[in-house]
């Protein structure tokens, strides 16, 4: 008899391409595919009786809860990006930027920002990223979607030392905007690590 995991990898492909037909977007996708197997790690494998449909089943669930999600957070955000007079808001400015990546540091360990920095933002590969920092390709899954988790949640983690914000965002600004090396930016805030 098959084993948990290879029950899940024989349709992890499926899975994926379903959660990502739902959602359109890579990292929603690979987070309901991680969501599902955690679901699947626990359940009584003996009682199920077609595999298959099961993990279907699942995975469309958390991908329904997942659009559920992402269209509270667009509908908050739709109030909140208009200006006074009820016209649409202009370009975020560099003070949101900021704030964001405050959220960032709060919330996420070096590793970790480097990797959902790489990967959400800058839409670098799991690959390219286990590359930069010297992780496994699965371990920095891993470790993207245990950031997402962390970031929704923006419960402060961590406190930043005094400086770290403005030397945070002036190096991720530097990276973003003014064209710099991505790479080392990721390289750079995963060794705050070490």
């Amino acid at each position: 008899m098959d084993t948990a995991g290879e029950l899940f990898e024989q349709h992890r492909a499926a899975l994926w391409a379903a959660a990502y037909r739902m959602l359109g977007n890579r990292a929603d996708a690979d987070d309901v595919l991680q969501e599902a197997w955690l679901r699947w790690s626990r359940v009584d494998h003996g009682s199920v009786a077609d595999a298959g449909a099961y993990l279907f089943r699942l995975v469309t669930r958390q991908a329904i809860d997942e659009l559920r999600r992402i269209r509270a957070r667009r509908e908050v955000h739709t109030d909140e990006d208009r200006a006074a007079d009820g016209s649409p808001a202009g370009p975020r400015p560099v003070d949101e930027v900021a704030a964001g990546l405050l959220v960032v540091l709060e919330t996420l360990a070096p590793t970790e920002r480097a990797v959902f920095l790489l990967h959400d933002v800058f839409g670098y590969s799991h690959a390219e990223i286990a590359a930069i920092v010297g992780r496994t390709e699965r371990a920095v899954q891993q470790l993207a979607y245990r950031a997402r988790q962390h970031v929704r949640s923006r419960r402060p983690r961590f406190q930043p030392a005094p400086g770290e914000h403005r030397a945070t965002t002036d190096r991720f600004l530097a990276a973003a905007v003014l064209g710099g090396d991505l790479p080392g930016y990721g390289r750079a805030c995963a060794a705050a690590s070490s």
